[in-house]
């Protein structure tokens, strides 16, 4: 099936090719579901054998790429509260195999195509409990999701709905100017439907376009989808140069650069990666910045199993706060603050990068329309509502967490199972018992659901360097009281001898 979707897909014509099925979810053999909170205690050995026997006798394929245990999950307690005779086993069997369907989807490979997919899926009143999205190297996606919100006997119609939806959708999103991934003379008509140079607002106060000729590159330090990450130099200074390729060039991502580079050149403080220039001439796009020298909290977290003690945790907290209070009140929105986009220079000092989806606010003070990563997103973003500044605060709430624990943020799910449950069921972080008391509060304070009870970042600021002080403070008397008592025992020690 999948490989016919993505022959089908080669035809721009039939851009996204799609495909619909019933499938089947059951619960695990390794996890305990059927336990005291589901089952009678009292019911029989031959009773559980028929529920066990009945749960695998479905007509139903399972989903094609497996259950996660967190989907399976969900097929369970979606069923917990639904049932009413404990005392029949046929009764329960429906809370075992939960049907559903599967929504595969294939096109052209494009960013934010899984927020685009994820959105009109949400548009037709589809929930999405499972994805799994796959890029082809010859410039393709596959995105299958498992949805439920539709009786599973009526499949066809379904169909018929996403083919009448995405007709009204394809437009918007999947428009034919998508390019096409043939090879050949593909990347030249790419590069020449771009303008000359890229357009770049200026209040003539400024000149940041890169003389080349002064940019030296030395080795690759980190990759995307997009672009590459190079070490170099520019008149001398050591640097770091974004470069976008030329291949991957779409309208959107030289939208992005240039409002990367719009705010970017605006912005001077000690805690936000600092802006050297940039090359607007395609195909050559690239962004020159302070090289950090030792890379972002999420690789150090993550990688290098770097730990932070409350004190250095603190420092790094609140420079974080301190470069998103200058963006605030910038009236600029980071809208993707996460680990990965937090850099460390050689004096471990933190500074806020990577603009590329970033925006100055409008005078309303609200801004629509998803972006940034569904781990550290916000709710009201992942449901498409209308948002402000305290998007940030949400995601600098996880990112804090993440710094507390060293874990990555709901590591046991899909980014979008995770996305699911922070919208539906309220899903937080645990926050370790030990965690500083304080910390806590401001931890659950940051991520509530109504975004007016969370605290700016001037207010996070004065809390955390109050923690801080109230830390150095208790050191400082821990090792008075130590010097203290290693003095008495010294004394004590010369009277006996």
């Amino acid at each position: 099936m999948h490989k016919r979707l993505l022959q089908l897909a080669v035809d721009p014509a039939n851009r996204p090719a799609f495909d619909v099925r019933s499938v089947q979810v059951y619960p695990s053999a390794n996890e305990n579901f059927i336990n005291s909170s589901f089952l009678d205690s009292s019911m029989t050995e031959d009773a559980q054998s028929s529920l066990n026997y009945s749960n695998r006798q479905g007509n139903l394929p399972p989903p094609t790429f497996g259950s996660s245990p967190n989907l399976e999950a969900f097929a369970v307690q979606a069923c917990k509260y639904g049932v009413e005779d404990r005392d029949s086993a046929l009764n329960m069997t429906p809370c075992f195999s939960r049907p559903m369907h599967e929504i595969t989807f294939a096109t052209i490979d494009k960013p934010k195509l899984l927020s685009e997919l994820t959105c009109f899926l949400a548009d037709v009143g589809l929930n999405i409990q499972e994805a799994h999205a796959f890029s082809s190297v010859d410039g393709f996606s596959l995105d299958a999701f498992v949805i439920d919100g539709w009786p599973y006997e009526e499949t066809e119609e379904l169909k018929r709905v996403l083919e009448k939806e995405i007709l009204s959708f394809k437009e918007q999103c999947w428009s034919e100017k998508q390019p096409s991934p043939a090879l050949g003379k593909h990347n030249q008509n790419r590069v020449e439907s771009f303008p000359c140079c890229v357009e770049i607002p200026t209040d003539g106060t400024d000149v940041w376009e890169i003389d080349t000729r002064q940019l030296k590159f030395e080795n690759k330090v980190g990759s995307g989808s997009y672009g590459d990450l190079y070490r170099g130099t520019y008149c001398s200074q050591e640097v770091a140069i974004k470069v976008l390729r030329p291949e991957r060039l779409s309208e959107e991502m030289v939208k992005e650069f240039s409002q990367e580079v719009y705010i970017m050149r605006k912005v001077r403080h000690k805690n936000v990666v600092q802006f050297i220039g940039a090359c607007t001439k395609p195909p050559n796009l690239c962004i020159v910045t302070e090289f950090m020298s030792r890379g972002s909290l999420y690789d150090f977290l993550h990688k290098q199993r770097g730990v932070f003690n409350l004190p250095s945790l603190l420092k790094v907290a609140i420079n974080i706060s301190r470069g998103m209070n200058y963006l605030h009140q910038n009236n600029i929105i980071h809208r993707d603050l996460k680990t990965a986009n937090l850099l460390m220079d050689e004096n471990m000092v933190v500074k806020v990068a990577d603009f590329g989806v970033a925006r100055v606010q409008t005078q309303s003070g609200v801004m629509t329309a998803e972006t940034g990563t569904y781990r550290w997103m916000a709710p009201e973003v992942i449901e498409h509502k209308p948002y402000d500044h305290k998007v940030d605060v949400f995601s600098f709430g996880i990112a804090l967490w993440e710094l507390l624990t060293g874990e990555i943020p709901y590591s046991s799910m899909t980014p979008l199972q995770a996305a699911v449950g922070v919208v539906q069921k309220r899903l937080r972080p645990t926050i370790p018992k030990n965690a500083h008391p304080v910390v806590a509060e401001l931890l659950e304070r940051c991520w509530r659901q109504d975004p007016t009870e969370r605290p700016n970042f001037s207010e996070i600021l004065e809390i955390l360097k109050q923690i801080a002080e109230q830390v150095k403070n208790n050191g400082e008397n821990r090792r008075k009281k130590d010097k203290i008592s290693g003095a008495f025992f010294s004394a004590f020690k010369r009277e006996h001898h």
